[in-house]
């Protein structure tokens, strides 16, 4: 079975929980053992797990992101002027898979899966692919 939802962000950098989104899929999926795989199609966001509990994570991985890669530096070469998106999404990725067992995501007790925008604001799809265990 295959599901696109979207995400409307609403910053130039947004990390938006869409746990909800991909456990209610599953769910009308029916699908009991399996996996999920969780893929953002675009270049410049990406999806990734990560603790969901605690807000300050999220704020603290936007705030290092910046460190490691930050927004300008006059050494990207890239004409759209968007070199660390594209690099903030190559180094996290656009895809996940997750287990699928009796009914439910795999997910450990704080993990939470999230977009990450950061191109925006914009709308993003995420593609949702929910295979059946033989």
């Amino acid at each position: 079975m295959t599901e696109v939802f979207k995400v409307r962000t609403t910053k130039h950098t947004s990390i938006v929980n869409i746990t909800q989104q991909v456990k209610d899929a599953v769910k009308r999926s029916g699908v009991r053992e399996g996996i999920c795989i969780v893929y953002v199609p675009h270049t410049t966001a990406c999806v990734l797990i990560n603790e969901g509990a605690d807000p300050d994570v999220v704020k603290d991985m936007v705030y290092m992101l910046e460190r490691i890669v930050p927004w300008n530096d006059p050494n990207y070469e890239h004409g759209e002027g968007n070199s660390a998106a594209h690099i903030r999404s190559a180094i996290i990725g656009n895809s996940r898979v997750i287990p699928i067992i009796d009914g439910g995501l795999t997910l450990g007790t704080w993990e939470a899966i999230f977009l990450a925008e950061f191109d925006g604001p914009r709308e993003r799809k995420v593609v949702l692919k929910i295979i059946k265990e033989e």
